[in-house]
C-alpha cells in the first residue's frame, strides 16, 4: 500500500462550496497515466493536477504537473492551475522568499505556462495564468438545432454578435446571448449536446451575455462541457480567456491608458456555486501582447490516498 497525500480545492472564489473544483496529488511521480486517470475518476472532481516534480532553475521555480477529468488527460487546465499552484504555495515548494509577487513554470506534457503569483491584502495568493490568445474561425452550423439543445430559440441569441470557435487548448464554441433571462432559460439536453460538439469538433460551447447581476461583472458566463466530462462548468478559465479575447476582438471592451483591459466574469450562480475569474490583457496597439487568466482557491480538504 502507498500513501500518497492530496488536498480538494474549489477555485475562483474565496470561500468554501462555489467556484469549480480541482483535487491536487503531490507526490505523483510514481504514478502512471492510467494510475492518474483511475484516481481522478474516483476523486470525482472536474480536474485533478498530479505533481510530478518541482524545483529551481537558475533561481527560477518550476513545476511539472498533468491534469486528468473524468475521462480524459486535459493539455491545460486553469481552475486545475489555481489549485495546484496554491497547493504548492501553501507547502512551501513555491516560496514568497520575502517578495510580494513571483514568477513560475508550469511544465505540462505539451506545453510550459508561466503563472504569475501575487499576495493579496489578507495574505492569500492570486494565481494569473499566461494563455496563448486563441486564433478564431467561422464554422458552418446547425444554429437553430443547438439553439434547441440548449432549451433556448434563435431570438435568444445577442442579434449584434456572432457565434464563432475560439481554438487554443480547448475548442470553444463562443455563443453570445442577449442577456440574462434567455441564460436564465437554459436547459440542456446533454446527451444531445455531446453529439453536437464531438459531430463539430467543439470541446465546449461557452455562453455568455454583457447583462450582470453582480457590481464589478464585465460579463455573465455559463460554459457547458460534456463532450470533455463536465456537464456546465461552475468556472473555467480557458474558457474565459477565450471571451476576452473574443470581446477584444469585437470593440466590446477597450483598454485602459496603460493598455490593459480587464474583464471580470461571473459564472456558476445558475448551479449554485458563485465564481469570480479575472481576465488581464496587456495590448501591444490592436494585437494582445499578453493573455492572463486567475483568481484564488480555497482549500476544503487535506488528506491522503491509499494505494495499492
Amino acid at each position: 500500500m502507498t500513501t500518497v497525500p492530496f488536498a480538494f480545492y474549489d477555485a475562483f472564489t474565496d470561500v468554501a462550496f462555489g467556484g469549480s473544483q480541482a483535487a491536487v496529488v503531490t507526490d505523483a511521480a510514481g504514478l502512471d497515466a492510467g494510475a492518474m486517470q483511475r484516481i481522478a475518476k474516483e476523486i470525482g472532481a472536474p480536474a485533478t493536477g498530479f505533481v510530478t516534480a518541482s524545483g529551481k532553475t537558475g533561481g527560477d521555480d518550476w513545476v511539472e504537473a498533468r491534469f486528468m477529468s473524468f475521462v480524459t488527460e486535459l493539455p491545460m487546465c486553469g481552475h486545475g492551475t489555481l489549485c495546484l499552484v496554491t497547493r504548492m504555495v501553501e507547502l512551501g515548494v513555491l516560496d514568497w522568499r520575502g517578495r510580494d509577487a513571483f514568477e513560475a513554470a508550469l511544465r505540462l506534457p505539451k506545453t510550459t505556462a508561466t503563472v504569475r503569483v501575487e499576495r493579496r491584502g489578507d495574505g492569500r495568493p492570486e494565481v494569473m495564468l499566461d494563455i496563448k490568445p486563441p486564433k478564431f474561425r467561422h464554422d458552418d452550423l446547425d444554429l437553430d438545432s443547438l439553439v434547441g439543445l440548449l432549451g433556448i430559440g434563435r431570438n435568444d441569441l445577442h442579434a449584434d454578435l456572432c457565434p464563432e470557435t475560439a481554438c487554443g487548448d480547448f475548442i470553444h464554441l463562443v455563443l453570445p446571448v442577449s442577456g440574462l433571462a434567455a441564460m436564465g432559460r437554459i436547459a440542456p439536453d446533454f446527451g444531445g449536446l455531446t453529439r453536437f460538439c464531438v459531430e463539430n469538433g467543439i470541446e465546449t460551447v461557452a455562453t455568455f451575455c454583457t447583462e450582470v447581476e453582480r457590481p464589478g461583472s464585465t460579463i455573465h458566463v455559463r460554459d457547458f462541457c460534456p463532450a470533455v466530462g463536465v456537464a456546465e462548468s461552475a468556472a473555467a478559465g480557458t474558457t474565459n480567456s477565450a471571451l476576452t479575447s473574443y470581446l477584444i476582438r469585437h470593440g466590446v471592451v477597450q483598454p485602459d491608458g496603460g493598455g490593459q483591459i480587464v474583464v471580470q466574469a461571473e459564472q456558476g450562480l445558475e448551479i449554485g456555486r458563485a465564481s469570480t475569474i479575472r481576465s488581464l490583457a496587456t495590448m501591444d496597439g490592436g494585437d494582445i501582447a499578453r493573455l492572463q487568466v486567475g483568481g484564488v482557491a480555497t482549500r476544503l480538504i487535506d488528506g491522503y490516498l491509499h494505494l495499492p
